[in-house]
């Protein structure tokens, strides 16, 4: 599996909207408004890279209002949580 944070810039006025069509999309499992130098964190959740790389550079695109992301690859989890038991109950 391939966790990745990406950290998104929206048009003014599009934080809401973006955030529910982000929501949407296949691969993204949270998306989180914020305030800061970022409008939006998506957590995203492929089963590999090729997977990761076709939902930045393609699926994003699609939406409309984005500026720009910043993709941060995760190479470890730290986590007390199992995070995939977890998402395969359903929580």
């Amino acid at each position: 599996m391939q966790n990745a944070v990406i950290l998104i810039n929206v048009d003014k006025g599009q934080v809401r909207s973006v955030a529910e069509r982000l929501a949407d999309v296949e691969g993204i499992s949270e998306v989180y408004s914020t305030c800061g130098r970022y409008d939006l964190v998506a957590i995203a959740r492929t089963r590999d890279f090729e997977s990761l790389a076709m939902l930045v550079t393609e699926h994003l695109n699609q939406v409309d209002g984005i500026q720009d992301t910043e993709t941060l690859n995760a190479l470890q989890v730290h986590s007390r949580h199992d995070l995939e038991t977890m998402f395969s109950l359903g929580w």
